[in-house]
């Protein structure tokens, strides 16, 4: 059972769905919260700690899409889409723009609060695997690439790149082992905690998301190369 602290934030405009889910995470003892629009949710992310967000994409206000863009600007906090679209496009677009996970109404309460415990439980692993490299390695340095463990921060050319812990974990890998050539399921297997609940779309949303980060410092530092069939790789001494 998780810890009382940890809080959850559903966003939902349906009251149904939202009283199912807020029974279901809080006999798994979390801290419920909801509200049924994206300004409610800004709101009150602004104002209280959160450490999930169930998103409801199709939201009366703004859509969820857009809520996850402005809580990406200041949080890294978990996202998980929930929504009656079951296109492959906004499941890829949810993860680019920096969802965790993505479940499609209608759904099973007990598979969406196994999915909140599993991402929540791979967050804090990353954490305490941080602190750990911290104390054997608190920079990497590979060309114009810095990494700070201690902060878990990313530098381009001195300029802070936000980055998603995915992100993180695979930039570590690659500035590990520049020139390596890296299948998805091994990236799979070496940066989520649970490879299982990811897929090979995953990971290439957040290499294309990664990309577009280099790109807002410098949009020529084009480092990952793509290995069609196989996987990605990171370019050595690239200026």
């Amino acid at each position: 059972m998780p810890s009382p602290q940890l809080s959850v934030l559903i966003v939902e405009d349906e009251p149904a769905i939202a009283e199912t889910l807020i029974y279901s995470l809080e006999t798994e003892g979390y801290r419920v919260l909801h509200v049924g629009t994206g300004n409610e949710a800004l709101a009150l992310l602004k104002k209280n700690r959160i450490d999930f967000v169930v998103l409801d994409v199709g939201l009366p206000d703004i859509t969820g899409f857009e809520v996850c863009r402005e809580i990406r600007k200041t949080s890294d906090v978990p996202i998980l889409f929930l929504t009656a679209r079951e296109g492959e496009i906004d499941r890829v677009v949810g993860l680019e723009i920096g969802g965790d996970d993505y479940v499609v109404k209608p759904f099973s309460p007990r598979e969406l609060t196994a999915r909140v415990q599993a991402i929540l439980r791979r967050g804090q692993r990353s954490e305490r695997a941080a602190e750990v490299q911290t104390k054997e390695d608190e920079i990497l340095t590979e060309g114009r690439l810095t990494l700070l463990f201690d902060r878990y921060e990313a530098r381009l050319d001195g300029e802070i790149l936000d980055l998603a812990r995915y992100e993180f974990g695979m930039l570590n890998v690659f500035l590990r082992h520049p020139g390596r050539v890296y299948t998805r399921d091994q990236l799979m297997e070496l940066v989520w905690d649970e490879p299982e609940s990811a897929s090979d779309r995953t990971v290439d949303a957040h290499i294309k998301t990664l990309r577009r980060k280099f790109h807002e410092i410098d949009e020529s530092f084009d480092p990952v190369r793509t290995h069609r069939g196989i996987g990605y790789s990171w370019q050595q001494d690239l200026s």
